[in-house]
């Protein structure tokens, strides 16, 4: 599974993985959905950290569609807000 963190790049995720990464995006995106900003900090960082633990960067001159999408790093919840709520936006997904 390729999994791109906005602003930083794509890694390769184990499909192991998967089910972590999902229990971590649920944290983030409860956190999210009740407005609590200190719980989707450390939502994020955790989902980040997992992400930059499990995966494999991905080379700079390679490019493939992200099978998931995770905010940039210092993205406020607001931020991120909007970034859901972007008509046409697919949470989790990138078709680029």
């Amino acid at each position: 599974m390729i999994v791109r963190i906005l602003g930083e790049g794509q890694y390769a995720v184990d499909d192991a993985e998967v089910s972590v990464l999902d229990g971590l995006d649920s944290v983030l995106m409860h956190a999210v959905d009740s407005g609590d900003e200190v719980a989707f900090a450390a939502a994020l960082d955790a989902l980040i950290a997992e992400v930059r633990r499990t995966g494999v960067a991905v080379a700079d001159d390679s490019f493939a569609p992200s099978d998931r999408v995770v905010p940039f790093s210092d993205s406020t919840l607001e931020e991120t807000r909007s970034l859901l709520a972007e008509p046409g936006a697919d949470a989790g997904s990138d078709d680029r």
